[in-house]
């Protein structure tokens, strides 16, 4: 089954999946979520002789709840202290925003960066739909899967649908309502921060995207030295799972021009 529960090592105080020998990429996921949302690239990438680290956010998957997680940075220093050597940084939705803060803030650590349905100055709408929904959680009973599942995979049914309902189900409200609450009140990399980027930067997402959008992408890739952009038709938020193959592709192709 394409989303089996893989075996899990300690890395710091994360819980991570690790698989392979050779360069080090790191793959983030996004807000409650799991390592195994990129078991396809996990082994893509390992076939093509990368080493994958990919953990579980404090709360989610097998990584226990953490306190003092409110910002963005908290997030990243965390990840950071995983890190022994330079890694290519991936990651999807709020893993995104963590990747790219990993990028401005620990530049010694990072060979370059994918950011997968990554946000860029979001509408007004948009902000006060997300801080809404953040509004209504609480950390004494399970998130609701019901409007995410919707917003990412309306009614069709799929085991990528059946996968993200169940850990959606299964992820801890402490840990889901921190995380959330810091994607929500983000609104992703500042332009200096981007213009500040002297590595390879890629940033994708799917066409029918409508919260990460494509000219989100397109404005963040534009501002970066070695920024580039791609759409993955007929994608939309989880394109990592629904369109496994072709992020794949886009991922393995972009790997070795961070290796210099």
């Amino acid at each position: 089954m394409t989303w089996t529960i893989r075996p899990r090592s300690e890395i710091g105080t994360l819980s991570a999946i690790t698989a392979g020998q050779g360069p080090k990429v790191l793959l983030l996921h996004g807000v409650g979520l799991q390592a195994e949302a990129w078991n396809k690239q996990i082994d893509a990438l390992v076939a093509r002789g990368f080493s994958v680290i990919a953990p579980d956010m404090p709360g989610h998957g097998a990584s226990p709840v953490q306190s003092g997680l409110s910002t963005l940075d908290a997030y990243t220093d965390l990840v950071a202290t995983c890190l022994d050597s330079p890694v290519v940084a991936v990651g999807h939705s709020m893993g995104a925003m963590i990747a790219l803060d990993l990028c401005a803030r620990y530049p010694e650590r990072v060979r370059g960066v994918a950011a997968l349905n990554a946000v860029f100055r979001r509408t007004v709408a948009a902000k006060a739909a997300v801080m809404a929904r953040v509004a209504k959680l609480d950390v004494h009973s399970q998130p609701d899967p019901t409007g995410p599942i919707l917003r990412w995979f309306g009614d069709a049914l799929s085991a990528e649908r059946s996968a993200c309902d169940g850990w959606l189900r299964a992820v801890d409200p402490v840990g889901y309502k921190a995380a959330y609450s810091v994607f929500a009140a983000e609104d992703g990399p500042s332009v200096q921060a981007l213009e500040a980027l002297r590595i390879p930067a890629l940033f994708v997402t799917g066409a029918l995207e409508e919260n990460s959008t494509p000219q989100m992408s397109r404005d963040m890739a534009a501002l970066a030295a070695q920024g580039r952009a791609e759409v993955v038709a007929g994608a939309a938020h989880m394109m990592p799972m629904t369109h496994s193959d072709a992020v794949s592709q886009i991922l393995t192709e972009f790997m070795p021009g961070c290796q210099a």
